[in-house]
């Protein structure tokens, strides 16, 4: 047994007091010879000796009421384990494991849980000792390395810098990471503090087949604080999804806005605003059920080319920090278009058809094909050749088309069957081709059979949408083509007249028939000039999908484009960011991980902005649903924890809760309890001694 309060121990000096009055009251009878009453003598000295027995029965029962008080006060406890009796003062390693997710920060009476559990992990380490160390895991960072400190000062001013993170988490991962630190430490006691939520579907992220017996065996003590206490009111956009694959300026974009309301009760007439560039563009009412998503449709258009941020936007409830959600759209100032052909006139009707658009949509280039090597192609969005064969940079043309770049390919006029199956190996394009027709001929005239027209290049196409009708061409002389591709356009006769290819981040358009009048008459057809344009628009326009991560995601951003020695990043808190490449030399691409904030960052190189990257939060970590104390030792039964697990609630005496833990169950109660008892049994013998006395003193 041991004591948490000795310094009290002092007052058992107290127990002294009642021997030293009793020693001052010691008082012999005065011996008074009766003649008569010489047979009362022995009666008198049996009541005497009871006295004195009552009397020594009285100074024990003092002296014992005088002890278990003190010892009360000193809180006695059972010690659980201990070594040379130095288990109080056996050094101490202790491992805060920190939700830091954003659902902490929900706000109750004490103010917010993150809050609240910063201030345990203080009060906790207010009984820590010099020598003593201490280490903090965070939900939200499973890529630093984790270090343990005895610098109790410093830790308590890091934790007080702590703030909320949008990055996600799960606490398996935490609680792995926490046993490999505190298996590190050669302390005696080891403990590891939970201070989480909890929320059920953050316990762990996937199925549970580690096994942490070793590490988290018998000398380890698990302490858990949930700080959820309440029914907490919120709604979430889960996903802003852009429907459009063609964006051009001052033409309506479509998009679909997924909100999902995880509170007990449902929402009606509520609104999600959607803003362009910071300003509000539309805005619409929805109503959800509790426990359900809906998806709200709604459109916006852009005013300006470039980078766009998009955001969608909800009212403010308990939790404020899923309330948005970003996007980004890509409309060039101008797309660069490269004209590459085997013979000089095959693409002048494609050339005359991109003019219809204006000079200030396209920016032009016309190359022979035997130019295609000497050109950096990245420069372009989209390249158009005419062509059998690449002699020469075919490899050049495939990672153009594997980084994002658009192709739109022709046959050469110049009929080749065999060069042009080569081409579409070399390609990797699952196509093969046998020739069908005369050039310069009108002997046959085949015509198109099926459009798709839900394909992006038919978007707004048409003035009136039920009236999806246009001439056919007459095709004299073609290729027909078994295409594996997605055919957007097929002939009467089964074959394809366009499809389309994708090829790493990028497409390509595939067309059956040279571009030229003597092959068909579809450069003069009104289909010609817009389905060109629309091509080209659709091509150069990058999927955004694939610049949309979670907080916390390592991104990656194309340096092809910059010479720049230093990256200037403009992060969603307005603050800024600078990388200096130098370390980064010889790479395409700089890996950026810094993305702990949910929001749109900007990548400049000098005045150039070369990237938007959209950061968003996991939709998971809305989810209001809180996991019990029983599903939580159901999990440390799933990892096989050995060591001993104490739940504490932020509302009870943690300091009490905790050195009842390390040094076992504490007695003081039972000490009082008898002291108690013993000041009833004392009272009463008190009493009767009285009596005696005063019937001796009569007689």
């Amino acid at each position: 047994m041991i004591f948490l309060n000795p310094a009290i121990l002092f007052g058992l000096l107290a127990a002294s007091i009642p021997v030293i009055i009793h020693l001052f009251n010691l008082r012999k009878l005065k011996k008074i010879e009766f003649s008569t009453l010489t047979f009362l003598k022995e009666l008198q000295k049996n009541k005497i000796r009871k006295i004195k027995l009552k009397q020594w029965i009285l100074l024990a029962l003092r002296v014992l009421i005088i002890l278990f008080v003190v010892m009360a006060f000193a809180r006695p406890a059972l010690q659980s384990l201990q070594i040379g009796g130095t288990t109080s003062a056996a050094k101490t390693t202790a491992i805060f494991i920190l939700d830091d997710t954003f659902s902490m920060s929900v706000v109750d009476q004490k103010g917010s849980y993150f809050n609240q559990a910063k201030e345990i992990i203080k009060q906790v380490l207010s009984q820590l000792q010099e020598g003593d160390e201490v280490g903090v895991i965070l939900f939200s960072d499973n890529k630093s390395q984790n270090k343990l400190t005895s610098n109790l000062f410093e830790f308590v001013k890091n934790i007080d810098k702590l703030d909320l993170s949008f990055a996600s988490g799960d606490l398996n991962s935490a609680i792995t990471r926490a046993a490999q630190l505190v298996s590190e430490s050669k302390n005696f006691n080891k403990e590891i503090y939970v201070l989480s939520d909890f929320q059920k579907n953050k316990i762990t992220k996937e199925n549970l087949s580690n096994d942490l017996s070793e590490l988290l065996n018998g000398s380890i003590r698990l302490y858990s604080f949930d700080l959820s206490d309440k029914d907490v009111f919120n709604l979430s956009v889960d996903e802003l999804k852009i429907n459009n694959q063609i964006f051009e300026k001052d033409k309506p974009v479509s998009f679909s806005v997924t909100i999902s309301n995880n509170s007990k009760q449902a929402v009606s007439n509520a609104v999600v605003s959607l803003f362009i560039n910071d300003e509000r563009a539309a805005q619409k009412s929805f109503d959800v059920n509790a426990g359900q998503s809906t998806i709200v449709e709604i459109e916006a258009t852009p005013k300006t080319n470039g980078f766009i941020d998009v955001v969608a936007e909800i009212e403010t409830d308990e939790i404020e920090q899923d309330n948005k959600r970003f996007a980004i759209l890509f409309i060039p100032d101008k797309i660069s278009v490269g004209l590459f052909g085997e013979n000089q006139n095959d693409l002048t009707y494609v050339d005359l058809a991109l003019q219809t658009a204006g000079q200030e949509k396209y920016q032009i280039e016309r190359k022979s094909l035997n130019q295609l090597t000497s050109q950096q192609l990245n420069k372009y969005q989209t390249i158009i050749i005419s062509a059998n064969t690449i002699i020469s940079g075919i490899e050049q043309f495939k990672n153009f088309v594997q980084n994002g770049g658009g192709v739109i390919l022709f046959p050469s006029s110049n009929q080749d069957v065999v060069r042009l199956n080569q081409l579409y190996s070399q390609l990797g394009l699952r196509i093969s081709s046998s020739f069908v027709g005369k050039v310069n001929s009108t002997d046959l005239k085949i015509k198109f059979d099926k459009t798709d027209f839900n394909h992006p290049v038919f978007q707004n196409i048409f003035q009136n949408d039920d009236k999806k009708k246009y001439e056919s061409p007459e095709l004299n002389a073609y290729y027909k083509l078994a295409s594996s591709g997605n055919q957007i356009i097929s002939l009467v006769d089964g074959s394809s007249f366009l499809s389309e290819y994708k090829i790493g981040k990028g497409k390509i358009f595939v067309f059956n028939t040279s571009p030229v009048l003597s092959w068909s008459d579809f450069p003069i057809k009104s289909i010609f000039a817009p389905l060109m344009n629309k091509s080209v628009t659709y091509l150069s326009s990058k999927e955004r999908d694939e610049n949309i991560f979670l907080a916390g995601d390592e991104v990656n951003i194309n340096l092809k484009n910059t010479n720049a020695s230093q990256i200037k990043i403009l992060r969603p808190d307005k603050s800024d960011e600078f990388i200096n490449l130098k370390d980064n030399s010889g790479k395409d691409y700089l890996a950026y991980s810094n993305t702990s904030n949910a929001g749109n960052y900007k990548f400049y190189s000098g005045d150039n902005q070369i990237e938007n990257i959209s950061i968003n939060n996991d939709p998971t970590e809305s989810k209001t649903e809180y996991a019990d104390e029983s599903e939580f030792e159901t999990y440390l039964d799933q990892i096989n924890f050995a060591g001993k697990y104490i739940s504490i609630d932020k509302e009870e005496n943690i300091s009490q809760k905790i050195m009842q833990a390390r040094f076992g169950s504490e007695l003081w109660r039972y000490f009082l309890l008898i002291a108690i008892i013993l000041a009833l049994i004392e009272m009463t013998i008190a009493r009767n001694a009285k009596k005696d006395l005063e019937g001796i003193n009569q007689q």
